[in-house]
């Protein structure tokens, strides 16, 4: 077998990719990013391999949240803390639930490119491309703003590490703490709207109560105030994932050190192309977008090239198709797995299957449609006697209007008071709460069940 090397992609097809007018300008940015240092570490990426072969097993659960894409107008330190608090929070429900420590996976410090559906879009009979991220383009409908700028890569570089920077303070610092976390979730069920949670954070808080009682109060105990936090994006744009790629020196392996886990979108999975090559290639743990489109010889494809070694941990499975049209496509692919015997992390991505043109013209996302498609997602693994893994959602800890429904009943009409995405809607954080709630029950039926019949099997 001829060793992979992080340039191979450049010898495939690629598609979702800018074209770079200054190719000069492209090599000196590529240039400055290679002698960075990486954003991650290999130690790092193992450890959350090694938590997702947990939750491929049913003895983890995964939370992968965050933007849809980052924005460096938008970039805030108190974004960023709301967000990270908002997973804390729906992290610790969905622990209850589950009964096994939560895989806390961001999309963040990093997720800044996104694929578009055309290359170009027209207003007013004035064709520009379409934007496709700030690390590639600028949202301005202009000539110059839609012209892809290498040098934006280096802005989010800088972006990414300062993201982490806080990110890791926060996790380490005390901001964590298990008590605090909960008082938050505490003050969101006090509300009328949120009764019908409120037994379970009770629960919560007995729990916690209990083990304060029993000597495992936090300010005692380092691990009740700290948390291990990794970040994720899609691995797009391969010139500032190349520059960024590094060889592990303990391990010899090449390590992508823009982030702990990277993806491969949807669009962009072609087995022979260049985006799977250069995914196939990096030890970090591979997630892969599984749409209404993917058929079983496609993913038994993907599973021998991404996995050849079947690794546990090493491949995440992320359903996302749609809320009424799960049974349709998943117990297929599920089926594929089972005759592969590929050892994989069933996720379920509830958000891009179900974005629709509000009444109001508004790009939006109804909360009852997500939870449908979650909970077809656990009836069908419920079905197969699968281990349903994890969750995906695009979400902010920010009071956006941007998806409809949820207890705060966000309407068509309410979705211009406070849509501020640039590209897919997010769940607010009072919406990502509900939410983590409503699957911790799911959770709850799955753990039960398992319980009757015995059920342990990927």
């Amino acid at each position: 077998m001829t060793e992979w090397h992080k340039t191979e992609w450049r010898n495939l097809p690629r598609v979702q990719m800018p074209d770079y007018s200054d190719q000069d300008l492209l090599r000196n940015v590529e240039k400055k990013l290679g002698n960075y240092p990486p954003l991650v570490f290999a130690g790092e990426a193992r450890q959350l391999k090694a938590k997702l072969a947990a939750a491929s097993q049913g003895e983890a659960f995964l939370l992968q949240g965050g933007d849809c894409a980052e924005s460096f107008e938008q970039f805030r330190a108190d974004s960023i803390r709301d967000t990270f608090k908002v997973m804390l929070q729906m992290a610790m429900v969905l622990t209850y639930g589950a009964k096994v420590p939560v895989v806390k996976l961001g999309r963040m410090a990093g997720q800044f490119a996104k694929p578009r559906s055309t290359a170009t879009e027209i207003v007013n009979g004035v064709e520009l491309p379409s934007y496709r991220g700030d690390i590639i383009n600028n949202l301005a409908f202009t000539e110059i703003a839609r012209a892809p700028d290498p040098n934006k890569m280096l802005q989010a570089y800088t972006q990414s590490a300062a993201t982490l920077n806080l990110l890791r303070a926060f996790s380490t610092g005390g901001y964590a703490d298990m008590q605090q976390v909960h008082s938050w979730t505490l003050s969101f069920t006090e509300s009328d709207r949120a009764g019908q949670y409120r037994q379970m954070a009770t629960r919560i808080s007995d729990a916690l109560d209990f083990m304060a009682a029993s000597g495992l109060a936090s300010e005692d105990n380092h691990e009740m105030r700290t948390v291990d936090f990794y970040v994720s994006h899609e691995a797009l744009l391969l010139e500032y994932e190349e520059a960024l790629t590094r060889i592990d020196s303990t391990s010899g392996k090449w390590l992508a050190g823009s982030g702990h886990f990277i993806w491969i979108g949807d669009r962009t999975r072609q087995p022979d192309g260049a985006h799977v090559e250069f995914c196939s290639g990096v030890q970090n743990p591979i997630g892969l977008k599984c749409g209404p489109t993917m058929t079983e010889d496609d993913l038994k494809r993907l599973l021998e090239k991404l996995n050849p070694e079947n690794e546990a941990g090493r491949l995440t499975l992320i359903a996302r198709f749609g809320a009424g049209t799960v049974a349709d496509h998943l117990p297929k692919l599920i089926q594929a797995v089972k005759a592969e015997g590929s050892n994989v992390l069933w996720c379920c991505d509830a958000m891009h299957g179900n974005t629709i043109k509000s009444s109001t013209g508004y790009k939006t996302r109804p909360f009852d449609s997500v939870l449908r498609e979650v909970r077809e997602f656990f009836d069908i693994h419920k079905a197969e006697g699968t281990i349903p893994g994890g969750v995906h959602f695009e979400m902010t800890g920010q009071d956006v209007t941007e998806c409809t429904g949820g207890i705060w009943a966000v309407s068509d009409e309410n979705l211009s008071d406070r849509y501020h995405t640039a590209c897919d809607p997010r769940l607010n954080a009072s919406q990502s709460l509900e939410l983590a709630f409503l699957v911790a029950d799911e959770l709850v039926n799955t753990r039960n069940l398992n319980q009757i019949t015995g059920v342990a099997s990927n």
